[in-house]
């Protein structure tokens, strides 16, 4: 496995060894052990999510103000661009954006620690995502920045009309954070 650093402190792109033939592929999608070595960081996983969407589906940008959920996320069928952003306001990377194209041809995968917020736009015809959390879901603190925010200038890079929730499109701009 290999993890690279981005430019938000605590943020991994994981990439796994993978085997391939004229048989087709394997790999370790997740070692415990490996994985706390990569991030130099001690994590227990609580809970399994699985999302399938359409092409121009944009979902975040999540957070939970309390019970803060660390996130690994893959996309194992189609391909997605994921979103993090840093809102922890001690951080010497806060307000910064990453973005990372995870598909399940590139196989990538994205650590995003507790105290992120978190999205996702669906690049292909349909995707498949997956993500452990560090913490469970909690409705009464979840919380959520507007995608479209103009102070993150994200590049979602859909082509048509972004399909976003009612929920999520009453989101809060980043200055209201």
């Amino acid at each position: 496995m290999k993890a690279t650093p981005t430019n938000i402190q605590g943020v991994y792109i994981i990439e796994p060894k993978v085997f391939g033939d004229e048989r087709g592929f394997f790999f370790e999608s997740f070692n415990h052990q490996k994985f706390e070595e990569a991030i130099k960081q001690k994590v227990n996983f609580v809970q399994d999510n699985h999302s399938r969407s359409i092409q121009n589906v944009v979902r975040g940008l999540h957070f939970q103000t309390q019970q803060a959920q660390g996130k690994l996320v893959r996309c194992t069928l189609g391909e997605v661009r994921d979103v993090a952003v840093d809102i922890r306001r001690d951080s010497p990377t806060f307000g910064e954006v990453v973005t990372v194209d995870l598909s399940a041809d590139n196989k990538k995968q994205l650590w995003i620690p507790a105290g992120l917020a978190h999205g996702f736009s669906v690049l292909s015809e349909v995707a498949e995502f997956l993500y452990k959390t560090t913490d469970y879901y909690a409705p009464q603190y979840e919380a959520c920045i507007k995608w479209d925010d103009p102070t993150l200038n994200i590049n979602w890079k859909i082509t048509g009309e972004a399909i976003v929730s009612e929920k999520d499109k009453q989101g809060m701009s980043f200055r209201e954070l």
